[in-house]
């Protein structure tokens, strides 16, 4: 098959479509016929030589696929050859084939398209895990969510809305806020001209950005908030005011997905399947794609991901 290899840590042109060894599943694994994967920020973290895959992952980028199962290991129950099915990965998406842990395999939603259903594992269960599962946001609260246009983004406003919690986002431009808000943010904030604390405070904040973020999150949250730290764009070391968590009674989680242990991501995928899968088949919850772009091209995809004008997932077609 073919599959991206990263020759050497780099810029997007290192990224290079070629032969690979041909993968097979283990017992309890599925092989999936990929349609199509999904570009995210942790490949290009992989890309550049910061983010190397788990024991066990295939060295190629990739934290989702889309497809059709190709051929089940042993032991393995309630799929079928030729089945539409989308995936959470440790690694390895960025390639024809793939072989996959079944407790990680779900089948595509009603009415979504199988190269679309590719951008929905990964956000679907981080979004489901921090924001739900671990800070357990409730109807009548207020979600922040820092970069509301991102794949991430667009996907945390609406499973925050069909849930019946108020949604203030941050976003970079009036495109953007325009997006998010028709995707049901109640306010947006762009960052590059007003203060997002402005608009708190804020019971659960979802961030991707880290350090430059801690201080003013920490300010935003109300009494009893949970911030949940879930990317480094911002850097990874800043300051944490204790005192002031606890005068608010608040919680600061980081938290990754792609290293938790297949039994604890097992649980998120089986949540997601019970709790999102239904908003979806029922139109509720949308996919948000970007744009489509082979996977041969990965390097130009990576490209548009970094210059973050992108609004939702950019996926990679087989």
């Amino acid at each position: 098959m073919h599959a991206i290899v990263i020759r050497e840590p780099g810029e997007p042109s290192v990224l290079e479509w070629t032969r690979v060894p041909d993968p097979a599943p283990k017992p309890g694994e599925v092989l999936i016929d990929v349609a199509a994967s999904a570009v995210n920020r942790a490949d290009v973290m992989q890309r550049m030589g910061f983010y190397p895959p788990p024991d066990g992952a295939p060295p190629y980028p990739g934290l989702e696929v889309s497809g059709r199962v190709a051929e089940l290991g042993a032991d393995v129950t309630g799929l079928s050859p030729g089945d539409e099915v989308c995936a959470l990965l440790g690694g390895g998406g960025y390639a024809e084939r793939v072989a996959v842990d079944a407790s990680q395999v779900l089948p595509v939603p009603r009415g979504v398209d199988v190269v679309d259903a590719a951008g929905l594992p990964e956000v679907a269960c981080t979004v489901w895990s921090n924001v739900f599962m671990l800070a357990g946001l409730r109807a009548g609260e207020t979600l922040l969510v820092h970069g509301g246009g991102s794949g991430i983004g667009t996907f945390a406003i609406q499973l925050a809305k069909a849930r019946g919690t108020r949604v203030v986002t941050t976003v970079g431009s009036a495109e953007k806020a325009a997006r998010c808000r028709e995707l049901g943010a109640d306010v947006t904030v762009n960052y590059r001209e007003d203060d997002f604390a402005g608009s708190g405070p804020y019971d659960v904040i979802l961030d991707l950005i880290g350090a430059k973020y801690l201080a003013r999150n920490v300010d935003a949250l109300a009494t009893g908030g949970r911030l949940m730290v879930i990317g480094l764009q911002g850097g990874a070391k800043a300051e944490l005011d204790i005192g002031k968590l606890l005068r608010k009674r608040a919680l600061v989680h980081a938290t990754t997905l792609r290293a938790r242990p297949l039994a604890e991501k097992a649980d998120i995928v089986a949540g997601v399947r019970e709790h999102v899968w239904p908003l979806l088949e029922s139109g509720a919850v949308r996919t948000v794609v970007d744009r489509r772009i082979p996977m041969a091209d990965a390097a130009s995809a990576h490209r548009v991901l970094e210059a973050s004008g992108h609004v939702g997932k950019i996926l990679l077609t087989v």
